[in-house]
């Protein structure tokens, strides 16, 4: 059913730069949050102020679980920007809006200006998706140039005349891929080639990889920092190639075990409002018969090796399945535009009742407090997401109406604006936890100068120091610092004995810890005096 025709030039203009301000504008607005959105920030802060950009500290200690190009974007947003949560949060958003982008360009070049247009819709609207793009994590720069580096052999492939070029621009996105989460950048697309291949037998994309500059061009550009980062610290070849790579996929070391089945839910649960689309659009993506054959099965298959690396991996978090949300979003935009009216009623109507069933389960969420000071928060917070399903409800609704009028554009791009404004609306609500995590109240309480020594005792808060806009000192506590503790042991204090020795000899000093421990300390007498305090934590000067 071809329906109503396309949006015209103006309002396609109208719909990205409406888009665009929503988007962007959507990453200031919350307090960051721990570990890792306050984890990233202060790597690169570090860098900032140091002036090392070869070698990534955190707490002014050795990290080397990631490689660097998130760190150096993010200094540079912050030099540019200033000390912001929105100048944070920038790398990960821009990456994510042109992951969008890329995604309406592909699938216009595969599939018809249709199906780019609704593919965009369903990615920038996807649960899931939308709430990684406004975090401060790195996942979404890997996903971005994972898929562009698909995009560039599926162009290569449908254009064997640009195929050059293409690939080129499929090097590099590795090579960028690389440099921002590791060789697992190499492993999955190596991996979707060869099932690809023994699947279809074709070959055909093996011929088009310009390997003669390609690997040339990939280590030109991921080599150098790699090398410099091993000059300087001969211990960074063991600790990130054989710890952070080979150990983190084939153990448990990290702590991150979960069954093979784990990423399941959270693809059904990430996908909404979609999750019946992308299943209908998989379901027929592997037998159709037109000339976008070949793409189509491609898709498939980068989605299926994705879904299984991380799913028989030791380690695992949900971010970790986004690179095939892209390739998702373009299979479903793919059918959207050829479905028929009856059908789409169906899977629009099993969205509209989703946003039922989630307006239900907010009733819950205020049951879920564990602690007597998260009740309050928590209620609030369930308020919200209320509000933000009655906005899906909303959308499904129109949605509906405008396909049963035949305007199947406008009922898909109403629907992924009504998500997308969900999204946010949950997103954004969810600061009302900020207060009971972030660093950031306790920093705006404290009356301190950066030279006097601050320690943080049995806990690291990794928002904390972005926040003070310094590092901490370390007393009883390792975690995920162990490896820089190990390397420069002088930057902390093995026990609470030598941080008390300590304290008593210092002029002014402040300390952060745990409840408990601020309990232990002052049965012992230690000199202090509370001065910022959360449900959790307590700040302590020396009187």
């Amino acid at each position: 059913m071809q329906g109503r025709p396309l949006p015209s030039r103006h309002a396609l203009f109208a719909l990205f730069l409406a888009f665009t301000l929503v988007w962007v504008g959507g990453l200031g607005f919350r307090k960051l949050a721990g570990p890792d959105e306050g984890r990233y920030a202060e790597i690169a802060r570090e860098m900032l102020v140091s002036g090392d950009f070869v070698t990534p500290r955190l707490d002014g200690l050795k990290y080397f679980e990631k490689p660097p190009l998130q760190y150096w974007a993010s200094a540079a947003a912050l030099a540019a920007f200033g000390q912001s949560e929105w100048a944070a949060r920038l790398w990960a958003g821009t990456t994510g809006f042109l992951c969008v982008l890329l995604t309406y360009f592909t699938g216009c070049r595969l599939f018809g200006r249709k199906a780019g247009l609704l593919a965009a819709a369903v990615l920038g609207s996807s649960l899931l998706f939308l709430l990684v793009g406004h975090m401060n994590t790195l996942d979404m720069g890997l996903a971005f140039f994972l898929n562009l580096a698909v995009a560039g052999v599926l162009l290569a492939n449908r254009e064997p005349e640009q195929a050059r070029r293409w690939m080129l621009t499929t090097w590099t996105a590795l090579a960028l891929a690389v440099l921002s989460k590791g060789l697992v950048a190499l492993l999955l697309p190596l991996a979707t080639l060869l099932a690809y291949s023994l699947l279809t037998r074709d070959f055909a994309p093996w011929r088009r990889l310009h390997l003669a500059i390609g690997l040339p061009l990939l280590l030109l550009l991921t080599a150098p920092w790699h090398l410099a980062v091993s000059l300087a610290n001969p211990d960074f070849f063991h600790f990130y190639f054989i710890h952070e790579h080979f150990e983190r996929f084939l153990t448990t070391v990290h702590g991150r075990y979960q069954p093979w089945w784990y990423f399941l839910p959270i693809l059904a649960a990430g996908a909404l409002p979609w999750t019946t689309v992308m299943a209908q659009a998989l379901a027929t993506a592997w037998r159709s018969t037109d000339a976008a054959l070949a793409a189509r099965r491609l898709l498939l298959v980068w989605s299926a090796v994705v879904l299984g690396f991380f799913s028989a991996s030791g380690s695992k978090l949900p971010p970790y399945i986004l690179p095939m949300f892209p390739a998702l979003a373009l299979l479903a935009g793919d059918w959207l535009a050829r479905a028929q009216r009856r059908t789409l009623l169906i899977h629009l109507g099993l969205a509209t009742l989703a946003a039922v069933a989630a307006l239900l389960l907010t009733t819950r969420v205020p049951g879920l407090a564990g602690k007597e000071f998260e009740k309050l928060p928590m209620a609030s917070y369930a308020l919200t997401l209320g509000s933000a399903t009655g906005l899906w409800f909303a959308g499904g609704v129109l949605a509906l109406a405008l396909v049963w009028r035949e305007r199947i554009v406008a009922a898909i791009l109403a629907l992924a604006a009504s998500a997308l404004a969900a999204g946010l609306c949950a997103l954004i609500g969810h600061d009302v936890f900020s207060p009971l995590g972030s660093g950031y109240h306790l920093a705006r309480q404290l009356p301190y100068r950066p030279e006097i020594p601050f320690y943080s005792i049995h806990m690291y808060d990794q928002t904390l120091p972005f926040y003070l806009g310094r590092t901490l000192t370390l007393v009883e506590f390792r975690g995920e610092l162990a490896f820089g503790l190990d390397a420069e042991p002088e930057r902390g204090l093995a026990t609470v004995a030598r941080f008390v020795e300590r304290w008593r000899q210092d002029g002014q000093a402040y300390a952060v810890m745990p409840d408990t421990t601020y309990a232990e300390l002052a049965r012992e007498q230690l000199p202090m005096v509370v001065v910022a305090r959360d449900p959790q934590r307590v700040v302590v000067a020396k009187p």
